[in-house]
């Protein structure tokens, strides 16, 4: 199994591997629907500042003109951003800076690294789990009163489900933080988003420039909240985290051309996403959960560890669902592709199922 066996430092909790992820799905030769980031030529109003940073790179990495280009976009204070070597190093300044907090509480499913980085960092985890009747819809009164630090996704990977903001704003309230994964926000063109509300206390939004802009690779992300609070976070972040090219990067990725063009993107991808959908509902045995809304659909399937060793067969990666919390064997996460690469896998899916 391609791709199964590479390393990564993990955390392993009743049975179930907090560190697995998509890439590790991904083999030579297999078509990837596992990982959640587009692949699609780059920009020249991105590819070019990129290559043009690599001539400063004698020089330390002066974060500034990334860090108010991301302020400018989103409204903010320059002091009410933060530039991260990637969303996934945002949880880990949260759950390291904030080791006081009294009770850290996930909501699931969701991307398993806040909770890897909590119990990391030594924090005692409660999970709320939504419930899959729902359609793992958000219910804030599931989040106990006492909970000071508070990880919830919109919109929710693996589920793909966008809550609604008022319902996320919500959980916030005095003496907690609320941490809003907002990875995928841009997939939905904003919709739901409260990356510009500056007034709900201890909010803190953590997003991803890797996914639409196929930059995992580079390591880029960002955080914004409260300046007080990112200030804490920002002193147990390593020195000169973010590299010059990744800098480049994010100051590109918020202009207002880059905004544009993401709008026109997850316009396309919501195109791509109801030709999935509907591709896979007409699936006998294949059940697609809720209405999603980002890059990716979540579905149960009967013998869901068996087809997805059968697509592997037939040369589709597919991310298996029972790593997350509150998902089992049965549940698969699909990536939207193009209509050309959805046939192709909705084919071999339906051999799979006929088998």
């Amino acid at each position: 199994m391609p791709g199964v066996g590479a390393a990564k430092s993990s955390v392993i909790l009743e049975g179930m591997d907090l560190g697995f992820h998509g890439d590790l799905e991904v083999g030579s030769g297999l078509v990837d629907l596992a990982v959640n980031v587009r692949r699609a030529p780059m920009p020249p109003w991105l590819a070019e500042p990129i290559a043009a940073s690599l001539a400063d790179l004698a020089a330390y990495p002066d974060p500034a003109p990334a860090t108010a280009a991301v302020a400018a976009r989103h409204a903010r204070p320059a002091g009410e951003v933060l530039l991260t070597a990637g969303a996934a190093q945002g949880f880990v300044l949260l759950a390291q800076a904030l080791r006081g907090a009294r009770r850290a509480v996930v909501v699931h499913p969701q991307f398993t690294e806040p909770e890897a980085a909590l119990r990391q960092a030594g924090h005692e985890v409660t999970r709320v789990v939504l419930p899959e009747a729902s359609g793992f819809a958000l219910d804030p009164a599931l989040v106990p009163d006492d909970a000071d630090l508070v990880f919830v996704g919109n919109p929710t990977n693996p589920t793909s489900v966008l809550h609604p903001a008022e319902a996320v704003a919500a959980l916030a309230r005095p003496g907690r933080v609320l941490v809003v994964d907002e990875a995928f926000a841009d997939t939905t063109g904003e919709v739901e988003s409260l990356a510009e509300r500056r007034d709900l206390p201890g909010l803190v939004v953590v997003r991803s420039l890797t996914k639409t802009w196929g930059l995992a690779g580079l390591r880029i992300g960002y955080l914004l909240g409260p300046a007080d609070l990112l200030a804490r976070l920002a002193a147990v972040q390593p020195l000169w985290a973010v590299a010059t090219p990744a800098l480049a990067a994010a100051a590109a990725c918020a202009s207002p051309v880059a905004v544009a063009a993401e709008r026109e993107i997850a316009a396309a991808l919501a195109a791509d996403r109801d030709h999935l959908v509907a591709a896979l509902r007409d699936v006998p045995g294949v059940r697609v959960e809720g209405r999603p809304a980002s890059s990716f659909v979540l579905v149960r399937i009967s013998g869901g560890g068996r087809v997805r060793q059968a697509l592997r067969d037939l040369g589709y990666a597919v991310r298996r669902g029972d790593t997350f919390p509150g998902l089992g064997a049965d549940w698969l996460r699909i990536a939207v592709r193009d209509t050309a690469v959805t046939d192709g896998f909705v084919s071999a899916l339906r051999k799979t199922m006929e088998a």
